[in-house]
């Protein structure tokens, strides 16, 4: 939806979101309750097993690795897609829980305004965030080594919030997917992954000219045995557009031609005043 609306302003690469805007947006929103004529009024519901089927192709997932993450049965998801019978409140909520998204929205009216939880950011006022990111972290299992892969952000139509998914990850079993989160106090961006209760933050300031984020990825690494150890590192998140050359995923070696311009990135994160580890 394009809007003729303020712009954001940038005050030494952080965010200063334009209330302007969001209570512009709140407007637009109030205006299509109202009762008066809108297409937007007008909009049908969006069938669930339609949401569901956009999301299966849009994160390249089986409806077997749904259901085993919902934990509900392959036959169950399999006709609720089909038809055959209408999803259970019960499992409504695990789809919720498994996918990171709203199932229940009473219309399909997709809302421009992010929840408070979220920032109540408009859409219009991050546009500019939405795109493709080289992602790059330390390698936890080689040494002097970096880790890549690629990361969308995108416009979540149900919810009416930004989102994001992993791609490109060699270790598909932890692929990452979730919610953004923009206070407009601070203008740091929050990448959040909540699987039942299971979080995993992304906390990044963005480089007001390049686009660039970088920041602390906190996360559980597998330790001895079964054991998870809570660990930070360094993050960050290059737009595609600012590679000079086709971007390079899974483990980057030293030898690799790539290592060094991706070890720079990293080293941005501490060295360029973005984050700080305290020990």
């Amino acid at each position: 939806m394009d809007m003729a609306l303020p712009t954001d302003r940038y005050v030494s690469g952080k965010i200063t979101m334009n209330l302007v805007t969001v209570n512009a947006a709140k407007n637009l929103l109030n205006l299509a309750d109202s009762g008066k004529p809108s297409e937007m009024s007008r909009s049908a519901p969006i069938p669930v097993p339609n949401i569901i089927r956009e999301e299966l192709a849009r994160r390249r997932m089986s409806r077997a690795s749904l259901a085993a993450d919902a934990k509900i049965s392959l036959s169950s998801l399999e006709k609720g897609l089909s038809g055959q019978r209408e999803f259970t409140e019960q499992t409504l909520v695990r789809l919720e829980e498994a996918l990171g998204i709203s199932l229940r929205r009473k219309h399909s009216m997709a809302s421009i305004v992010a929840p408070d939880s979220l920032g109540s950011y408009s859409r219009p006022a991050v546009n500019w965030i939405e795109g493709n990111y080289l992602t790059v972290r330390p390698s936890t299992t080689k040494p002097g080594a970096v880790y890549s892969y690629s990361l969308e952000i995108m416009w979540n139509e149900t919810d009416g919030h930004l989102s994001f998914i992993e791609k490109a990850r060699l270790d598909t079993a932890y692929t990452q997917s979730g919610q953004i989160a923009i206070p407009h106090q601070t203008g740091h961006i929050y990448f959040v992954t909540n699987r039942h209760g299971q979080h995993r933050l992304m906390l990044m300031q963005r480089h007001g000219k390049t686009g660039e984020m970088f920041g602390l990825l906190l996360t559980l690494q597998q330790g001895k045995g079964p054991h998870l150890m809570p660990v930070s590192m360094p993050v960050a998140l290059i737009p595609f557009r600012n590679l000079p050359d086709a971007p390079s995923f899974g483990t980057i070696y030293e030898n690799h031609s790539a290592h060094s311009q991706l070890k720079n990135y990293l080293d941005r994160c501490i060295n360029g005043g973005f984050a700080m580890v305290m020990v």
